[in-house]
């Protein structure tokens, strides 16, 4: 070919769609309606901000649970075992003590609970295989999210972004979100921080103007009266 064919073809650099976080208040109410198996799962996802392929490729020989941390050493694609995304990826990860007291619940209702078993298996394909992100996307988590009267667009991509959000407005310094989100350079972090930052700003510029406006139907009262 005399001219590399990608150069005559236009492409936006723009997302099909906006990622809007989710607050923790939605993720409470989404919890509420997911059963054990989801609960877990998106309980070990989102405080871990794990990829979906990374977390439906963990084992329960990847947690120890005496040192509470969770080794990231592979992850998973169309049933295809393979490495992380980046070298900064695989990592150890901390886990809270909520998350041990889930993930042991679940491993004791499982039918698939040995060292090599993968923790979400798929039952229909006897444990040889973890759950399809897709289907279990589609089937649980957003049936569950509508029950709980979330608007909010849901996908693994989105519980990522939220638990990044979350670190940042929790006033977390950048090097901690990069290195609990696993970011090969921290100009990622940046972009997330930035964002996080600015709807702290708008919250609290919001909460002012409350603050100083009257409220509504209220009749203001003239200068000089007591």
């Amino acid at each position: 070919m005399t001219t590399n064919p990608i150069r005559t073809v236009r492409q936006s650099a723009k997302r099909e769609r906006s990622i809007v976080p989710l607050t923790a208040e939605e993720l409470q109410r989404l919890f509420a309606e997911l059963g054990p198996r989801e609960r877990t799962l998106v309980l070990l996802d989102v405080p871990t901000g794990m990829r979906r392929d990374e977390v439906l490729a963990t084992q329960w020989c990847d947690i120890d649970f005496e040192k509470k941390t969770l080794n990231i050493r592979k992850s998973i694609w169309q049933q295809h075992l393979g490495p992380v995304k980046t070298e900064e990826s695989e990592k150890g990860m901390p886990l809270d003590d909520e998350m041990i007291t889930d993930l042991l619940r679940w491993r004791s209702k499982t039918l698939y609970a040995g060292e090599q078993d993968w923790i979400f298996a798929n039952e229909r394909m006897k444990g040889r295989q973890p759950l399809w992100p897709e289907a279990i996307e589609r089937n649980y988590i957003r049936p569950a999210a509508e029950r709980a009267k979330i608007t909010k667009r849901i996908s693994w991509h989105v519980f990522r972004h939220t638990f990044s959000t979350l670190l940042a407005e929790n006033d977390e310094d950048v090097k901690t979100v990069q290195s609990l989100m696993r970011h090969a350079n921290s100009n990622i972090t940046m972009n997330i921080y930035t964002h996080a930052v600015s709807s702290k700003k708008r919250r609290a510029q919001s909460k002012a103007v409350e603050m100083i406006l009257p409220a509504e139907g209220a009749t203001p009262v003239p200068a000089g009266v007591a």
